[in-house]
């Protein structure tokens, strides 16, 4: 055949162009199925949000378009470290609502203070995006309350960050332990320490430059402005914080209540107070909490902010039996004459949290969070109730069902708190 292709160069070339056009269309479907499930998130506040940001920005399929802080510093600092850990290249912004209003966002990451995160959260769910809040999930209890509601209307995955629940070590410790590995389980306690110094006497200040005090103080009532209580010491007041309690107490608490599978409590009480500096904080840095449960079940909480003497993060006693779980997720188990029998090696869950947040996002199935916002809210809700007995002076006595306060208006009256006008959460 002179001038042309004999049969062979022919069926070789249109099976070239065959393979060529099949990978064409592979990678363009590839491409397409990337593209349709990639998760573009926004995130606010970049003290523990500039860690959240680096986890996310690192997994496969996720876009962290924006960072937000209303701190000009932290953010440049925030958005220089993002930019160069996750070689992505996210947009500085100083109002959180800024990324609310792309209508390509799927999620708000909120890492901001406290007072933030229940008001935050619903704003993200009206606004159609799915929202990874920090701990505690709210400032106060009705908050809480509202954030399930926000979620149900919505249809919104509302993930909080207590990463322990996505501990596939601790996940299996606590199966072993619903199993029988230490017969009927009864009681648990937990533990947090610290070597917090005073924060001193502040003393009224301009705000700085750099910082954009009133959006900082958002839904807060406003006050004036103090030297000693941001970026952290905020936690130390009632107005925006939680104390210890709230702040860390949240994840021991947390696996307590999982393990012992339990909801709301029906008798809370408290003691302790501020015993190591006299400062300006207003929460307790020596805090004992105790809980009691229908079915003769307990939760304890020892938090010692200013001593560092380790007790086990938590540990759950049994009639034949203990389970210890440790803060980095190892577990141990121990028989009835406290001799160590087994051992499970874990990890905090961090990485898993995140991915099972996402996958929830992109197979739109909310209910299968692992530590989904109704969840979030029953174990917050401990803190909040520790913290109320704690600042009444009186023990609670609590309904079953929901948690609420029975026959206590002093004390159900900080079940929730005031606004500054226009910043009241709304469903």
């Amino acid at each position: 055949m002179s001038g042309g292709l004999d049969r062979r160069q022919f069926l070789k070339g249109a099976a070239a162009a065959t393979t060529a056009g099949y990978l064409v269309t592979r990678g363009r479907a590839i491409a397409q199925n990337e593209a349709n499930s990639r998760v573009v998130v926004g995130v606010m506040g970049l003290s523990r949000g500039k860690s959240l940001a680096d986890r996310f920005g690192k997994e496969s399929g996720i876009e962290v378009r924006y960072l937000c802080d209303v701190d000009k510093d932290r953010l440049a600092a925030g958005t220089d470290f993002i930019t160069k850990s996750t070689e992505q290249k996210p947009k500085p912004v100083d109002d959180f609502r800024r990324i609310l209003d792309d209508s390509e966002i799927d999620a708000l990451i909120c890492a901001a203070p406290n007072h933030w995160h229940a008001p935050a959260t619903i704003l993200a769910c009206s606004a159609g995006k799915h929202c990874y809040v920090e701990k505690p999930c709210s400032h106060n209890p009705a908050e809480g309350e509202l954030m399930v509601e926000a979620a149900r209307k919505y249809k919104r995955c509302v993930q909080m960050g207590t990463q322990r629940r996505s501990s596939e070590p601790i996940t299996e410790g606590m199966q072993r332990m619903w199993d029988g590995v230490i017969g009927r389980v009864y009681h648990a306690n937990s533990w947090y320490g610290n070597a917090r110094g005073s924060i001193g006497r502040g003393k009224p200040a301009p705000v700085p430059e750099t910082l954009n005090y009133d959006l900082w103080q958002g839904p807060a009532p406003r006050v004036p402005y103090y030297d000693n209580r941001i970026h952290y010491n905020w936690h130390w007041f009632w107005h925006w914080g939680n104390g210890e309690l709230g702040n860390n107490g949240v994840h021991s608490l947390d696996l307590c209540r999982w393990g012992l599978q339990v909801d709301f409590p029906i008798r809370v009480t408290s003691a302790g107070g501020r015993y190591r500096f006299d400062d300006d904080q207003q929460t307790p840095d020596t805090h004992n909490v105790a809980y009691e449960f229908e079915g003769k079940k307990s939760i304890s909480w020892d938090g010692m902010s200013c001593n560092r003497h380790r007790n086990a993060f938590v540990t759950f006693y049994g009639e034949t039996g203990a389970l210890v779980i440790e803060g980095g997720g190892n577990v141990a188990i121990y028989n009835d004459v406290d001799k160590l029998v087994d051992e499970i090696k874990g990890n905090q869950g961090d990485v898993e949290h995140i991915d099972n947040f996402v996958t929830c996002i992109r197979n739109d199935t909310p209910m299968k969070l692992n530590q989904e916002i109704e969840s979030g809210h029953r174990s917050t809700l401990l803190c909040h109730l520790g913290n109320i007995a704690h600042r009444t002076g009186r023990s609670l006595t609590c309904s079953s069902k929901d948690g609420h306060i029975l026959g206590d208006e002093k004390a159900m009256a900080l079940w929730k708190r005031e606004y500054e006008p226009g910043w009241e959460p709304k469903i």
